[in-house]
């Protein structure tokens, strides 16, 4: 869809309406930059135009596919004596980094051939609509025929990091499937492990070179960082074609790198928890072996001690820099709690008013104390382990999060052991003397 245009002509008109450009513009940019825009639209400030070159750069900038609307107006300068114009731009929403895959050439080189054909183009951010997909095939096309290396190309939306996509270019011919993998030069970890982490990925996946080393990134280095290894790499990645099956047998080069250690581990950030006392709770320590295994593991206990406390959107993450030199790398750990979340009203069902009086006695987050997410679950179990209902059946607790006001409601839900029974109450002939009414 194309917003409207609307011309408003300086006091004095000659040349049918065309007079310099005093200045230009631009609303809307969010993921491109002015420059790219810019160099689209071939107009700039001192050049003499009109409604015609107006709406020829406007039909520049539809045809690039970076936007979903494109609008403008002109109107007279601060000193009447020439257009200010003013163009309006919807931004194409769906935008993702390029992958070119399997393509024999360079890609600094292809990127800059790409770049001179459309000033707009960023392997950072690719507009995904088809009529950009296929215009970059082609010139991808035209480039790698012009390299001696001629491959009819398609372009694909797919999956990269959990949670993101990605454009990848690729020859259109079939690919082969991986049929095994086999490691060599390691060492310190087995032929085994190695394949176990690799096997789920790997086999079966449609072989390119870089596709592969996705695998190898998420799947076979965690292995390898968790013993310390953080310099691990895969200098050489060779196929064979397998004999017994459709496919490549794929021979990865093993480069496993020496050992390093934790050094400094440090906190940044606010945080309510005292730093030391948040550290200590993540159980790693400088001088242990760089296992991030273990960091990752000591993060979520980082960020559960923080909910325990009441912070339940905290977010806790880390950045590590590696000393080569000394072989330690340095953490530091970045803490954003967010608000803190109170308990608010506590609702018993099920229960007579002997046993819902008992358990509001023996409830200890009491309303408008910090609230802990595990206790509901860990109130309920004490109860059904300490024996303090007779004909106790299931159990459930049921939470409300006000996000506005940070308080959390919560229901607790008792029900008979058998349909029919009588309702769980108190435990039958015995005071609050005969049984102590206290969770550890």
């Amino acid at each position: 869809m194309l917003l409207g245009a609307v011309g408003f002509a300086p006091a004095q008109v000659p040349n049918n309406g065309r007079w310099p450009i005093e200045r230009i513009a631009i609303e809307g940019l969010r993921v491109y930059s002015r420059d790219q825009v810019l160099a689209v639209l071939a107009l700039k400030p001192g050049q003499t135009a009109g409604k015609p070159e107006f709406e020829a750069a406007r039909d520049r900038l539809v045809a690039s596919g970076a936007f979903e609307t494109v609008g403008y107006r002109f109107e007279p300068g601060s000193k009447r004596e020439g257009y200010v114009l003013t163009l309006q731009v919807t931004e194409v929403q769906q935008v993702f980094p390029v992958l070119f895959d399997d393509l024999h050439v360079s890609t600094k080189d292809l990127e800059a051939a790409l770049r001179a054909r459309d000033p707009m183009f960023s392997p950072e951010k690719l507009a995904a609509t088809q009529p950009v997909l296929q215009r970059y095939s082609h010139w991808i096309e035209e480039y790698l025929t012009a390299k001696g290396v001629p491959e009819k190309i398609a372009a694909s939306v797919e999956p990269a990091d959990p949670g993101d996509y990605r454009i990848a270019f690729r020859p259109a011919r079939p690919l082969p499937a991986v049929a095994q993998v086999i490691f060599e030069g390691n060492k310190v970890v087995t032929q085994q492990v190695l394949w176990e982490a690799a096997w789920g990925a790997a086999i079966g996946l449609p072989y390119t070179e870089d596709a592969f080393r996705q695998v190898l990134r998420a799947s076979v280095r965690p292995v390898y960082e968790a013993r310390g290894r953080v310099r691990v790499s895969f200098p050489k990645i060779r196929t064979e074609e397998d004999k017994e099956v459709k496919g490549v047998n794929v021979f990865v080069t093993v480069d496993e790198g020496p050992s390093y250690e934790f050094g400094k581990i440090a906190l940044t950030g606010e945080t309510p928890i005292a730093p030391d006392t948040l550290l200590k709770s993540a159980d790693v320590k400088t001088g242990d072996v760089a296992n991030f295994d273990k960091m990752n593991e000591g993060t979520e206990k980082m960020r559960k001690s923080l909910a325990h406390a009441g912070y339940l959107d905290a977010k806790v993450s880390f950045d590590r820099k590696i000393d080569d030199e000394e072989k330690k790398v340095a953490v530091t750990v970045r803490v954003e709690p967010g608000s803190q979340y109170t308990m608010g009203t506590l609702t018993l069902a099920g229960l007579d008013l002997d046993g819902e009086s008992e358990m509001k006695r023996i409830w200890i987050l009491k309303e408008g104390k910090p609230y802990n997410p595990d206790y509901p679950d860990l109130f309920l179990r004490r109860v059904k382990e300490d024996g303090m209902f007779d004909n106790l059946g299931p159990t459930k607790a049921e939470t409300k999060v006000n996000e506005k006001a940070h308080t959390v409601d919560v229901t607790l839900r008792f029900s008979p052991a058998a349909p029919g029974g009588r309702g769980p109450g108190r435990r039958g002939g015995r005071g609050r003397g005969g049984v102590k009414w206290t969770l550890p």
